[in-house]
């Protein structure tokens, strides 16, 4: 039996100068829930082998610090799940901001038995025009198809359990294929996965104003987006040469 009632996953490599923006706004959101409402949560920063002082900033900042030495996004949160104390988990990004009602709406949502999980979408305010025109055009295609990135996802534990987790294999658009997969049980069970359409999560646009436009055109439209999804090789210039 868990003591807590929620555990936040935060995935990090390499995050040591962004963590101290960012951190805080979780920790600020999830003291303000147990601030006004009795209620207990954690927050865990899985290291996925960094090279710098992601792990010890995490800790001085607060957070409970796991790792995992396998460069898998999926498996990064997973690992984070199998380390929470939480019913309910949530998962965020290292360089993702939250509003201060974040945890307190989403666990006002996850009333026992009522709901199995939903998502906040995500604000990006990137400064070119290129890029806006690629945010809002994600942004529309998630609010007509139904879908949600791992910014700002949260279940039960029961139902990451039953789901098997995060796809280890895939690369990228892990969360948008486990977000499917938590709707589609939501259904079967006759739970609720909400999509909380009030609130949004501000991540860092670090790719969209420090790569060229083309760039992240090729990387983020919805042809790339579905090709070779479990092939590291593929992938590996998102990864590794990317903004830090």
């Amino acid at each position: 039996m868990t003591s807590l009632d929620l555990s936040v996953i935060i995935p990090a490599f390499n995050e040591a100068d962004y963590l101290p923006r960012y951190l805080p706004t979780v920790k600020a959101a999830l003291l303000h829930w147990e601030s006004t409402t009795g209620r207990r949560g954690e927050i865990i920063v899985v290291d996925n082998a960094s090279t710098d002082q992601t792990a010890q900033i995490a800790a001085q900042l607060g957070a409970r610090v796991v790792s995992e030495p396998v460069r898998s996004i999926g498996q990064v949160r997973n690992s984070g799940a199998r380390a929470a104390q939480g019913r309910i988990l949530f998962f965020t990004d290292a360089d993702v901001a939250l509003p201060l009602e974040a945890i307190a709406v989403t666990m006002h949502l996850m009333p026992e038995g009522a709901c199995v999980g939903g998502a906040i979408p995500p604000l990006y305010t990137p400064t070119r025009f290129g890029a806006r025109l690629l945010c809002a055009f994600w942004d529309a295609y998630r609010t007509r198809k139904g879908g949600a990135q791992g910014v700002a996802q949260f279940c039960t534990v029961a139902a990451f359990a039953e789901l098997g987790g995060y796809r280890p294999d895939l690369f990228m658009s892990e969360d948008v294929e486990f977000f499917a997969r938590l709707t589609d049980y939501g259904h079967r069970t006759g739970q609720a996965v909400r999509i909380v359409d009030e609130l949004r999560v501000r991540p860092s646009t670090r790719r969209y104003d420090q790569w060229p436009t083309w760039r992240m055109w090729w990387w983020q439209n919805p042809v790339t987006a579905r090709l070779a999804l479990s092939s590291p090789r593929f992938w590996r210039h998102w990864y590794q040469s990317t903004v830090r």
